[in-house]
């Protein structure tokens, strides 16, 4: 595997379990009533995810690149 796409996992891995976490964190504030604290950690979690499908993405492109090539 290239350099560039075993970066872009781990990335991509990176960003998947910070989404994880803040989810967690929002239900728990949800279940307290908080729902305010609880928006909060639901759009960070939203933007972790986008960021890890971004990196899941680039991985592809580069085994693409990698391994596409004839």
């Amino acid at each position: 595997m290239s350099k560039k796409a075993a970066e872009h996992h781990k990335k991509a891995a990176e960003h998947a379990t910070h989404a994880a976490r803040h989810h967690t964190e929002a239900g728990k504030h949800h279940d307290a009533g908080n729902h305010e604290k609880a928006a909060h950690h639901a759009h960070t979690a939203h933007g972790h995810a986008s960021h890890a499908r971004h990196y899941a993405e680039e991985a592809a492109r580069a085994h693409t690149e990698e391994y596409g090539k004839k």
